[in-house]
């Protein structure tokens, strides 16, 4: 919201609709009653939050953890809008998430709950109406369960309720590697402006998992010297360079973690941060990068994997170092860009090759870095308050055609 307020205010945006855009459009909190295995039944809690509505159907993940509550998915519904807005696909924005822990459930538990969430919110779902996709603690097979529930409803077929289903079920061609990739297209165009040449460049990804991982591999494979990568067990520095395959091979082997892996010295997630690298990308939590540690932060470039890597506070610390920082709502975008694609086939029936995807993602990334690199050069801001801006004036503008009550 911080930051929200700082670019309506350079934008000079109008009261009004600064209170439109504050605000939720809809927020749904239903009861989910489960019968759980062992015969009893437990209710769990539900929500689905449409920030907005102005640019199309909202669009946002489904999380499945503990820590679940109705602020957080606001807050992310919310970043759904902008991201969405800063890459110009016509989405709004929108979260859902339930209460529970996943990792003390089994499958059908987890199924019967994915799909009474889906039967919950029966009227909120809907190919033109707000379609979710995997977020924390779901993934292809809950969105599966999702598309089926809701078929069954609709009483046909309907593919395009939602993104990130399995491949078979009418997924799309390279939506896994999809947000590293457009980490990758992002670093790239960043060092390109900034004339930092990447075979000459040294870099750390924060965090090995879907997204830490494919931006690894994705730059290792434009030349760059990947010096370490982390998970939970702990950070691995090679000054020479991690064989990243390796690493990833390793992880698959070893149940999902980098513990013991002997391509390089280990050292703390902290350290990891404050390495003398050109390029940081952390790609874990959020909140990584604080004002406690953000004096000490080394590299030239900041390249945002994670939603929130970097907290409000320490911006102003990274700003005054002179790094420049590609912020979340625009260097993640490109996993919501393919979703979009899954849509689009979807809706079309007719599927796209992998090149066609990477190819039309990597152009929306890249355009859409030059219109906030332009934004920030313009206003003498950073490229962060530039996204918020560009994404901002987009939904703005519309909501004006458009005209409210």
């Amino acid at each position: 919201m911080s930051r929200f307020h700082m670019a309506s205010q350079i934008l000079g945006l109008e009261e009004e609709i600064y209170n439109v855009l504050k605000n939720p459009a809809r927020q749904v909190i239903v009861s989910l009653p489960v019968t759980m295995d062992d015969g009893s039944i437990k209710v769990f809690e539900g929500y689905r939050v449409i920030h907005s509505t102005i640019l199309g159907p909202s669009k946002g993940g489904i999380r499945f953890d503990p820590h679940v509550n109705l602020d957080e998915v606001k807050a992310l519904a919310a970043w759904m809008t902008w991201k969405c807005a800063v890459v110009d696909i016509p989405y709004g924005g929108a979260k859902g998430g339930v209460t529970c822990n996943p990792r003390e459930m089994s499958t059908g538990e987890i199924e019967r709950l994915m799909r009474a969430y889906t039967q919950a919110m029966a009227d909120v779902f809907g190919p033109d109406r707000d379609i979710p996709a995997p977020d924390m603690g779901t993934g292809p097979r809950e969105m599966a369960w999702l598309m089926d529930q809701f078929s069954r409803n609709q009483g046909m077929t309907t593919h395009a309720v939602v993104t990130g289903k399995p491949l078979v079920m009418g997924g799309s061609l390279g939506r896994t590697e999809a947000t590293g990739r457009g980490v990758m297209v992002s670093s790239m165009a960043a060092m390109e402006k900034l004339k930092i040449n990447p075979y000459k460049a040294t870099c750390a990804v924060q965090g090995f998992g879907n997204v830490g991982s494919w931006a690894a591999s994705l730059l290792h494979e434009r030349g760059l010297i990947v010096q370490a990568i982390s998970d939970l067990s702990g950070a691995y520095y090679n000054e020479k360079g991690i064989d990243i395959g390796a690493g990833i091979k390793f992880r698959e082997t070893n149940k999902g973690t980098l513990e013991g892996f002997d391509g390089a010295e280990k050292i703390t997630n902290e350290n990891l941060l404050t390495l003398p690298v050109v390029l940081l990308v952390p790609a874990a939590t959020e909140d990584v990068i604080t004002h406690s540690n953000a004096a000490n932060i080394q590299a030239k470039l900041i390249v945002e994997g994670a939603n929130g890597p970097t907290s409000s506070k320490a911006d102003n610390i990274i700003n005054e170092k002179g790094i420049v920082v590609v912020p979340d709502i625009l260097a993640n975008a490109g996993g919501v860009t393919v979703s979009y694609f899954e849509w689009v086939q979807n809706r079309l029936g007719y599927k796209w090759t992998a090149d066609r995807v990477n190819r039309r993602s990597d152009r929306i990334m890249k355009d859409a870095f030059m219109n906030v690199y332009k934004t920030a050069q313009n206003y003498k801001v950073p490229m962060r308050i530039a996204a918020y801006m560009v994404a901002i004036d987009k939904v703005s503008k519309t909501y004006k055609y458009r005209g409210g009550y």
